[in-house]
């Protein structure tokens, strides 16, 4: 077997876990679309201020889903004893998580994307910007679950891990946040907001690169 074609099949057994576990994928998407829905409740229905705080109420939200779902990335396989299996493989433990990590984001963090244009709907976010929200979001939702595919491996098996996950993590994703945001208030303000997606992209791009290895890491000290 490839490292590719073991990626490939890592990605495929957990997409089969999730669905077999919707109830849990599902959870995260209504905790987004409740938050969503509450906010134009308690702050009125003017529709200029939904207007002006609608992209950064679905940002926080999305992040919140995602750090919902986060402590499940490597618990399960954890406690039944398959993760010391998978540890054991010939291929680079890297490969794995990085498996691990792209099928978290299809099941959990791309519906959420998905949904995100939906719920702007009722903030009044004309075409462009929630075209521009689904693609910061696309861009950003990798950078939290890979980053926080590392903070669920440093607090595997640890009292409060939950907590202490959302403690780690949540400082590192403030820029996320600001420029994922931004890129939809710069599209409102009649920019680009081009400058706020290459960012998030080469943020992507160093997150993804570095973070398997980093979680490697940290499984092998929490198995050992």
């Amino acid at each position: 077997m490839s490292v590719i074609r073991f990626f490939g099949s890592i990605v495929v057994r957990d997409l089969l876990l999730a669905w077999r576990q919707r109830g849990d994928v599902l959870v995260g998407l209504m905790f987004f679309v409740l938050v969503a829905t509450l906010f134009p409740l308690a702050i009125g229905p003017e529709p200029a201020w939904l207007l002006r705080i609608g992209p950064g109420v679905l940002w926080v939200a999305a992040l919140l889903a995602n750090l919902l779902a986060l402590p499940r990335l490597f618990q399960s396989d954890w406690q039944d004893g398959s993760l010391e299996q998978l540890l054991l493989n010939p291929f680079p433990v890297s490969v794995m998580v990085a498996g691990k990590f792209a099928a978290h984001w299809l099941a959990s963090s791309v519906p959420l994307a998905l949904a995100a244009p939906l719920l702007g709907i009722q903030y009044g976010l004309p075409s462009a910007q929630w075209l521009m929200l689904l693609a910061s979001l696309l861009l950003g939702t990798p950078i939290i679950t890979t980053l926080g595919g590392v903070g669920a491996a440093l607090t595997l098996g640890l009292r409060q891990g939950e907590v202490l996950l959302a403690l780690l993590v949540l400082p590192l994703l403030a820029p996320v946040l600001i420029f994922g945001s931004g890129a939809v208030a710069a599209v409102a303000a009649g920019q680009s907001g081009m400058a706020e997606l290459s960012l998030l992209a080469a943020m992507m791009c160093a997150s993804v690169f570095c973070s398997p290895w980093l979680a490697a890491r940290a499984l092998r000290l929490a198995i050992e």
